[in-house]
């Protein structure tokens, strides 16, 4: 009864005082056994003493004798009964019920045939209690000590008696072999417990780690999908707009205000499909899918061919734009491994930045070659709003404007900087600014300039080159409007055009032969662009080599491996620009030595 009053007292104090009550690891073993140690002193004197008070004696009388069975006893009993109850202490042992009984039941009758005859074996003790460290952990050393403990008192009285002068010193002597046996192998339990729960978190961090990785990479996935639908969806009908616009333009008798008007809208959809591009290169750029395509290319005509890009824009403005070379010959410009096309992308965005945001006053484009240090230098300036310090830090970041009244006023997405601090670091250089607010601004670039040998540039195809009369070309498409586009566009350059709605009809004209390219659409109903090129180049003779060309609004990169994949010999990406569709053409059927033009296709 003194015994319970006492584990209710040291629970009730522990909770009290808020102290932890599971014996998890030696830290919290120890303070528990120092707790119940003092509260037990403490409990046992006032007991003792007044017991002694109570039979005449004085208060101090056999309080030694009292405390020390007692702290001893309930050192081993309280962490052994928390041990027991608390079932968490089972995790990552393989111990079953059946098997943590049998421990015992050895533990038992070891114990009982040791301490009945020769207490010196009682060394042997350790093999179950081990085996139980191993196996089950602290609550299968709490069972086999506890039943050791029990099965040893009833043996030591069979053997002295029930005389408590002769039965004390063998009880004492066992109950101090017990508490060293249940620190030993409780230092051993909870230390392989630790290392189980360790596991087991490390475990279910993992876990989560990769179900985090699975979501993110689903997220990204359905974000790509988004992406690719949205860009098809508005790249379609764009196409139309700005296909049938250029068409009307080339009208001669239309007016003034009608041509400024049609040139209106030419320019907004063109603003909607650098919008629409934008955010497809940032979401290459996220997802780490934009390849570099690193070939001879001169940086000083990269620059050239931006500032001729955007002079118009500049001149309309009143600016004055200039173009400085250093260390380079303009004659015979040296050649670098570069990306053209990107780095292209990247200086005719700071450009037209430039242009944008300077009302008067000029931009000027400088690039230098430093041999020393092996880059090469790319400094745009402008006398423009200005940046204020505070924005700098945060202008290369996604949808960034220096505040919301620059978008209003200038327009764009806020993407421009960021794809192209993402595309100048893939290809290892570095790009930043300087700038005082309302004096302007100097974005610049630096490159690593690694020489190569020069090769012959490409052919330039003129918008006003045509392709033979004697072409004749399958156009493809469900878009009733992007047919009629294609066709108009095509037979202005002189071919010989013949519809199809769909794969299945594709299919069908080709086997009939006659023609020298088709230029598929890829998404239609029934039978798609892929399927149908698949068809076509399992056709039976000379057919099945027939030039194949997309014509489709998906432009992300594996979208345009899976045409490539399914037997494509070229992409055009919608909307449709037509000197980009005559190259393809052109690419795709080389031009004989006796062909000649037939008619202009006129300004875009």
């Amino acid at each position: 009864v003194l015994d319970t009053i006492q584990a209710a007292t040291i629970a009730w104090v522990l909770g009290m005082l808020r102290l932890p009550s599971r014996v998890r690891d030696m830290r919290s073993l120890t303070l528990l056994v120092a707790i119940s140690a003092l509260l037990t002193t403490v409990s046992s004197v006032l007991i003792s003493g007044l017991l002694a008070v109570q039979n005449g004696r004085t208060f101090w009388t056999g309080w030694n004798d009292w405390t020390a069975p007692n702290v001893l006893g309930m050192a081993l009993a309280l962490p052994t009964v928390l041990i027991l109850l608390d079932t968490r202490l089972m995790r990552g042992f393989e111990v079953r019920s059946l098997e943590a009984a049998a421990l015992a039941l050895i533990a038992a009758l070891t114990a009982a045939a040791i301490f009945s005859t020769d207490p010196l074996l009682q060394s042997l003790l350790f093999a179950p209690a081990l085996l139980a460290v191993f196996r089950g952990g602290p609550r299968a050393v709490a069972v086999v000590i506890t039943a050791s403990l029990a099965a040893t008192i009833p043996a030591v009285l069979h053997k002295t008696g029930v005389d408590p002068v002769l039965a004390l010193p063998p009880l004492r002597q066992a109950l101090t072999f017990h508490i060293v046996l249940y620190a030993v192998c409780m230092v051993a339990a909870l230390a392989l417990s630790r290392q189980a729960r360790l596991k087991t978190l490390l475990l279910r961090g993992q876990a989560l780690a990769r179900a985090a990785q699975a979501r993110a990479i689903a997220a990204n996935a359905a974000k790509s999908d988004f992406l690719a639908t949205i860009s098809h969806e508005i790249r379609t009908p764009l196409n139309s707009v700005l296909g049938f616009a250029g068409l009307v333009a080339d009208d001669p008798g239309l007016s003034a205000e009608s041509r400024h008007r049609l040139d209106l809208i030419n320019r907004a959809g063109r603003s909607l499909a650098e919008i629409v591009n934008d955010l497809l290169d940032f979401a290459k750029v996220e997802a780490g899918r934009i390849d570099l395509n690193l070939a001879p290319a001169s940086p000083a005509r990269l620059l050239a061919d931006a500032v001729a890009i955007v002079g118009p824009v500049a001149e309309a403005k009143g600016l004055r734009l200039t173009m400085t070379l250093h260390g380079d010959d303009a004659q015979q410009p040296a050649v670098f491994a570069l990306d053209e096309v990107r780095l292209g992308q990247v200086l005719l965005n700071l450009l037209s930045n430039a242009v944008k945001f300077t009302t008067v006053g000029e931009v000027s484009a400088r690039m230098a070659l430093d041999p020393s240090t092996g880059t090469i230098r790319f400094e745009i300036d402008d006398t423009g709003i200005g940046i204020a310090p505070e924005v700098q830090s945060r202008l290369f970041q996604r949808f960034s404007q220096a505040d919301s009244s620059i978008s209003r006023s200038y327009g764009g997405a806020g993407l421009g900087l960021a794809i192209s601090k993402a595309l100048i670091g893939q290809m290892g250089g570095q790009i930043g600014v300087e700038s005082v607010p309302d004096l302007g601004s100097r974005f610049w670039i630096t490159l690593p300039a690694t020489p190569v040998e020069t090769r012959q540039a490409p052919a330039v195809v003129d918008q006003n080159t045509l392709v033979p009369a004697a072409f004749r070309i399958l156009l493809v498409d469900d878009h009733p409007m992007n047919r009629e586009l294609g066709h108009a566009l095509l037979t202005l350059a002189g071919c010989v055009v013949t519809t199809a709605e769909d794969g299945a009809q594709a299919v069908d004209a080709a086997r009939d032969g006659g023609f020298d390219l088709i230029l598929m659409d890829v998404h239609m109903p029934g039978m798609d662009g892929l399927a149908a090129t698949r068809a076509i180049r399992s056709l039976p003779g000379a057919v099945a080599k027939t030039p194949i060309i997309a014509l489709s609004a998906d432009v992300m990169p594996e979208q345009i491996a899976r045409c490539r994949l399914a037997g494509m010999n070229d992409h055009v990406a919608k909307p449709i620009h037509r000197e980009t569709l005559i190259a393809a053409v052109m690419r795709a059927l080389p031009l004989p030595e006796t062909a000649a033009p037939v008619a202009a296709l006129g300004a875009s």
